[in-house]
């Protein structure tokens, strides 16, 4: 049986294996650019993670903007919290999710309207970070051009950093982010009778 003092031998021989290659990993990366996020998915917790990276990027001193699509109707703890802070311009479509309005065409005007300012702040230098929320619906559903969304998100900023959010990524999508999460829906509370709990659900 294995002792004690031969488990933590051959643990640490281990860790200082990891190490070498973390570490080569971190010397061989010295590219800087900004950053496409794609964080699309069933499962929850994409526009947490995305304002969690808001939350950073503000700590760090970072100007960031915000755009929410179909978000508005309910008082969501990330506007309620970034939508004064002086480092943070943020924008609301503020129609609601697309099955309570049941108007494509005023969904349509309202997101065009919406995308407007994301594209301000996607041809603005003096933004560092843009976060579009739920943007992926807009492309699904057909309400923005896709070929105009892709043209400004690839002419942005050299150094701007761009977040995205929402199921069913379009593929024109994924392939011009850097980074891509797919968060799966394993477990949700919702399915099981309960109801949407404030600062965690919204």
């Amino acid at each position: 049986m294995e002792s004690s003092n031969e488990r933590n031998a051959r643990h640490k021989k281990a860790m200082q294996r990891k190490k070498e290659h973390v570490d080569q990993r971190i010397a061989a990366a010295t590219t800087d650019k900004g950053l496409v996020v794609v964080l699309t998915g069933n499962g929850k917790g994409k526009s947490s993670s995305a304002f969690g990276m808001l939350a950073r990027s503000v700590g760090h001193g970072l100007r960031c903007g915000v755009v929410q699509f179909i978000k508005g109707q309910w008082e969501c703890g990330e506007h309620l919290l970034f939508s004064q802070h002086p480092q943070v311009e943020f924008h609301v479509m503020n129609t609601g999710f697309t099955w309570e309005t049941q108007d494509r065409d005023a969904d349509i005007s309202a997101a065009v309207s919406t995308w407007e300012h994301a594209e301000a702040l996607l041809q603005n230098a003096n933004v560092d970070v843009v976060l579009l929320d739920e943007l992926t619906y807009m492309l699904t559903y057909g309400y923005l051009d896709a070929d105009r969304v892709i043209r400004v998100l690839s002419e942005r900023p050299a150094h701007q950093h761009v977040i995205i959010t929402g199921r069913n990524a379009n593929d024109r999508l994924i392939e011009l982010a850097d980074t891509v999460s797919d968060v799966t829906d394993i477990k949700h509370a919702f399915n099981a009778g309960v109801r949407v709990q404030k600062g965690i659900d919204y």
